[in-house]
């Protein structure tokens, strides 16, 4: 069976720069010379890539890194890295369509993602401005303060953690003036170009290759993938990993699937003592919403403000007015911030109905395996899909996979029809 996959040039993923990796390392890159022949062939060197590549290598196998972006031009320098286990859609969502055992699976799954990424890099002692956090999920008004309290529930009966506040402990607490919230331990803040970079750098040690190179179409047949460039040369893989951000171009993405743009912006340098308490991670349950986070320098980073946007041009228009809304809310928020804005930037990213990630499998492609539609689980999803990948090539399945795969089926796409408010944010 032979399947071919046309790829042609996508679109930047990034709109101006983030404040991400200043203090590291880049990779090195060196143009494709001559063709190769490897086990395992991951397009596209972010976050997912890195994670792939890394435990791919880990376990053994040969792995080339094929990218041909600035290795600090896509989605994962766009990301503000929260490290969150929490998912874009409620448990309640997810009991909705799924049935609540395999709802409470994919959040413990998720959970345990988080925890398995700290564990890595702790284990490899990876300097990344990694920081464990508690998260506080706040609700938009009185009727989302139910709905939360509610969610609060079906999570104790899942066994995950976390405490519900109502107004008077929360602001008495937090100083935040909301209905509610709950409040979960488990999640992280890490720089995310630090992370990606150290994790290719361990991959590179165990023997991984980075190869500079536009990947212009795949050829699946027999036992093995061919991988064409934009030059003369070929690589021969037995297994392709595509993980090359929000889209595939030449490849149809389920319907599940579809593309929107996120903002963020970071600010000056902030007096440590004006941060809200345990500086937790804080995100909304409002469309659009606002979360926010803050850096190992004392800046806060915040973002939101996602619409339907994918033209990259586009994109850039509106980077001065959402940094404005941004910057508007999180004053609303949070009275004590300096506002005053030193980076603010904009990315595109993919996102599903179910808010779960598409990891797996490409249908009609032997050998040829896919990570995408993290929404914004951009970093836990990563993770993630790097132990099912490494999984499945190495001969492994299990029941859980179906989940996540390309081809599963969804609940009803209506939430992509209504003023496309989206169902989270991958720059989150």
């Amino acid at each position: 069976m032979a399947s071919d996959l046309d790829l042609d040039e996508s679109d930047h993923e990034q709109s101006s720069r983030s404040l991400w990796g200043r203090s590291g390392i880049r990779p090195e890159w060196r143009p494709i010379g001559e063709s190769l022949s490897t086990d395992v062939a991951v397009i596209g060197g972010g976050i997912t890539g890195a994670l792939v590549a890394e435990h791919l290598a880990a376990r053994g196998f040969s792995v080339a890194i094929v990218d041909r972006e600035d290795p600090d031009f896509g989605s994962t320098a766009a990301s503000t890295a929260m490290l969150q286990w929490e998912i874009d859609s409620k448990l309640s969502d997810l009991e909705t369509w799924y049935g609540f055992e395999r709802a409470a699976g994919i959040y413990r799954r998720s959970a345990a993602a988080v925890a398995g990424l700290a564990k890595l890099i702790a284990a490899n002692a990876i300097a990344c401005d990694f920081r464990p956090r508690n998260t506080l999920y706040l609700a938009a008004n009185q009727e989302g303060a139910r709905d939360l309290l509610e969610e609060r529930q079906l999570r104790r009966r899942a066994g995950l953690p976390g405490v519900y506040f109502e107004h008077p402990d929360l602001f008495t607490q937090f100083e935040l003036d909301r209905d509610g919230a709950i409040y979960s331990p488990g999640s992280a803040e890490a720089d995310p170009l630090l992370l990606t970079w150290a994790l290719i750098a361990m991959a590179v040690r165990r023997g991984a290759r980075l190869v500079r190179a536009s990947v212009t179409a795949l050829h699946s047949e027999g036992d093995h993938v061919t991988v064409e460039t934009n030059g003369a040369h070929v690589i021969e893989s037995r297994h392709v990993v595509l993980a090359t951000g929000y889209t595939v171009p030449g490849l149809d993405m389920p319907k599940l699937h579809r593309t929107s743009s996120s903002w963020a912006v970071a600010t000056a340098p902030q007096d440590p003592a004006t941060f809200w308490r345990e500086r937790v991670l804080i995100w909304e349950d409002s469309r659009p919403y606002l979360y926010m986070r803050t850096t190992a320098d004392n800046r806060i980073v915040a973002g939101g403000e996602d619409d339907g946007t994918t033209d990259p041009a586009t994109r850039d228009r509106q980077l001065p007015a959402k940094t404005r809304a941004i910057q508007e809310k999180m004053k609303r928020l949070w009275p004590r911030a300096d506002t005053r804005i030193t980076h603010a930037w904009g990315g595109t990213f993919g996102e599903t109905a179910d808010g779960l990630p598409l990891i797996g499998q490409v249908p009609g492609m032997p050998h040829v395996m896919a990570a995408y539609g993290y929404g914004g689980n951009g970093f836990t999803f990563s993770y993630l899909a790097a132990q099912m990948i490494g999984a499945m090539i190495a001969g492994m399945h299990r029941d859980w996979f179906e989940d996540f795969a390309l081809d599963r089926d969804g609940p009803g796409l209506r939430r992509f029809g209504e003023d496309r408010l989206g169902i989270g944010e991958e720059l989150r």
